[in-house]
């Protein structure tokens, strides 16, 4: 006779527990590593490095990413999109308008709060340039699909932005720097932008729009199969791996410059709190446009006979996606932008302008990943409570039996 099945005991439950809790977090295990690896061997993942990442990995991860989701996004909710104007200008405007004039702000405050000069000027700078840059190409494309959200409108959002970006942030960062002799240095940058844009669309055509295609064309001629494929091996999760890759590169070519390490430790302490702050101020701010008090709902106004409604919130898919889409800022596209605009200045000096952007692209996958449960566990609870609204309303359909 067996002996019977003794029940785990209080300290293998806890264990287990931790164990699953841990493993929930690989992504910033992750990406910790690949910090750690970018600050004993620098030389491995920068730009040109030993496995040449500006291939490998801004094109080889990144068209993996767009090429999966070719393969999980259906060719109808693309084409809806694309033809959803006010979702084009929620995000855009934020991106482009919003946040410059947000972030301009701010640094008017510290420099009238730092005359000596404790933040270095060059991180200010940087700042101005990281508020005019487009939203990042892949981040939040994977994290809105973590979270459940419409992938596909932040697919068409990135694809509209990245291609508005060279042509904007240039202009648009030199118009904003603020007045006086100590920016002079970066309003007079004559750098030549040509080979920026070649590279910038080479990357655009190769690493996203070929493989999104690519994938759509799979999905069109094999799409039971796609999706089995998909499920079964948990395809998906492969984007995210890709972050970890994109955040070793990154911090890889922040080390291997030296700039990190020669700011002021206020410097990068305020960088870093800053930037946490600021990820999660425009989150809630991208939050409260996609979804506005329901009394703005009311105002209308009818241009050739159809009836407007400019405040309607927006539903909980396409919110996420602005809230991934809204805030995020491109290394991808912001670093060689940078370095074409500024290019004839001191390469310590383009550094660290460099800084703001190397972080706050980084910190911001990193606080995405904490929000992607959040709005997971909210558009879940919305979907509870249309659900029983839905069915209080057939309820209320039916009517009472007559008498006989």
């Amino acid at each position: 006779m067996s002996p019977p099945n003794t029940p785990p005991s209080r300290g293998m439950r806890t264990l287990k527990k931790v164990a699953i809790f841990i493993l929930h977090q690989w992504l910033l295990i992750g990406i910790g590593v690949a910090c750690v690896l970018a600050y004993y061997f620098p030389n491995v993942a920068k730009n040109g490095g030993i496995i040449r990442s500006q291939y490998s990995i801004l094109y080889g991860a990144m068209a993996l990413i767009f090429l999966i989701s070719g393969l999980s996004v259906p060719r109808e909710k693309l084409v809806l999109h694309l033809l959803n104007y006010r979702l084009h200008i929620l995000v855009q405007a934020f991106s482009f308008l919003f946040i410059p004039a947000f972030i301009l702000a701010i640094v008017h405050i510290i420099l009238a709060a730092d005359p000596h000069q404790h933040i270095d000027r060059a991180l200010l700078a940087g700042y101005i340039f990281l508020a005019c840059i487009p939203t990042t190409i892949a981040s939040n494309v994977v994290m809105t699909r973590s979270a459940g959200g419409d992938d596909a409108a932040a697919l068409v959002e990135v694809i509209i932005a990245n291609f508005l970006g060279p042509f904007v942030t240039a202009g648009w960062t030199v118009t904003l720097l603020p007045k006086g002799a100590e920016f002079d240095v970066w309003r007079t940058g004559d750098g030549d932008l040509g080979d920026m844009y070649r590279d910038v669309f080479k990357q655009l055509g190769l690493a996203v729009m070929l493989p999104l295609i690519v994938g759509q064309l799979v999905r069109w001629m094999w799409p039971d199969q796609v999706s089995k494929v998909l499920t079964k091996y948990k395809i998906p999760k492969i984007s995210t791996a890709c972050l970890i890759l994109l955040v070793w590169s990154t911090f890889s070519s922040c080390f291997a410059t030296g700039a990190l390490q020669e700011l002021s430790v206020p410097s990068i302490i305020f960088v870093v709190l800053f930037n946490i702050a600021l990820y999660m101020f425009l989150t809630v701010a991208c939050f409260f446009f996609s979804r506005p008090p329901r009394i703005l709902g009311r105002v209308s106004f009818t241009v050739r006979g159809k009836t407007m409604r400019p405040f309607d919130q927006l539903n909980p898919y396409e919110t996420i996606a602005v809230c991934f889409c809204g805030p995020a800022k491109s290394t991808a596209l912001g670093i060689p932008l940078l370095y074409a605009m500024w290019g004839s200045l001191d390469l310590y000096i383009k550094s660290k302008t460099s800084v703001p952007v190397l972080l706050y692209t980084t910190e911001q996958i990193c606080v995405a990943h904490f929000f992607v449960h959040g709005f997971k566990w909210w558009r879940m609870r919305r979907e509870g409570e249309k659900g029983e609204e839905e069915e209080e309303e057939e309820e209320s359909d039916v009517e009472e039996p007559g008498p006989a």
